[in-house]
């Protein structure tokens, strides 16, 4: 029985989550390149904040030795970076088992998504079964602060929204509240950016981000197509 989860862990000595606890207004999505050599690679995507933000965040960082900037469309940039510590030295003083912590490279599971926040790590993983995320969710709660959100069987569909971001979700909520979405309107996308601190135009490009996700997890899926 195959299993998907989400759940966060929570350690402040997880790479990357200084620049996300300096960068509140983003988003960052971690990937681990495995193929360069011991120490892996991080691609991280970067939604919202600006190119100077985030370019001082990366660079203030204590366990970031370099980045480059290798992708950019709209306000979402995707970075390269090179670690600029081992494991035993990000994680030594924190994770009493680091051979086990290597061993979860090799367990029966695929990490599909990694979220950085700015107290440790949300995560979506997939598991061959029960043991396999007995193993991985048993090491966590030994070492950090493990909670899940969620255990389901592969297959099973998730609620429509579940693929939104934080930021997206609170924008959405707020606008909501608000009465931005009713007729007649009774706020306007500057006042409710307003309640956000946000830009009108960050909030523009974030509830439409959000919407066209609602639509892909929804009226998208529709069957039969819809005609032409």
């Amino acid at each position: 029985m195959r299993l998907v989860a989400e759940f966060e862990i929570r350690c402040d000595a997880l790479p990357l989550v200084e620049v996300a606890a300096t960068l509140p207004e983003t988003t960052l999505i971690l990937e681990l390149q495995f193929n360069h050599g011991g120490r892996p690679l991080f691609l991280v995507t970067v939604t919202d904040g600006s190119d100077r933000e985030v370019a001082n965040a990366l660079s203030d960082a204590y366990d970031v030795n370099e980045w480059t900037l290798v992708g950019e469309a709209g306000d979402t940039r995707r970075y390269q970076v090179l670690p600029a510590l081992s494991f035993e030295e990000q994680l030594g003083d924190h994770v009493d088992d680091l051979a086990g912590l290597e061993a979860l490279a090799t367990a029966d599971a695929i990490i599909e998504r990694i979220e950085v926040l700015p107290n440790g790590w949300r995560q979506t993983g997939w598991f061959a079964d029960r043991d396999a995320f007995d193993e991985f969710s048993t090491f966590w709660r030994r070492n950090a602060d493990f909670s899940l959100s969620r255990l389901t069987r592969d297959g099973e569909s998730k609620p429509p929204g579940d693929g939104l971001t934080d930021h997206q979700q609170e924008a959405l909520r707020t606008a909501y509240e608000m009465g931005h979405f009713e007729i007649p309107r009774q706020a306007s996308l500057e006042e409710v950016a307003t309640e956000l601190g946000i830009s009108a135009s960050s909030l523009s490009e974030r509830l439409r981000r959000a919407e066209t996700r609602l639509i892909e997890e929804t009226v998208a899926t529709a069957w039969p197509p819809l005609p032409e």
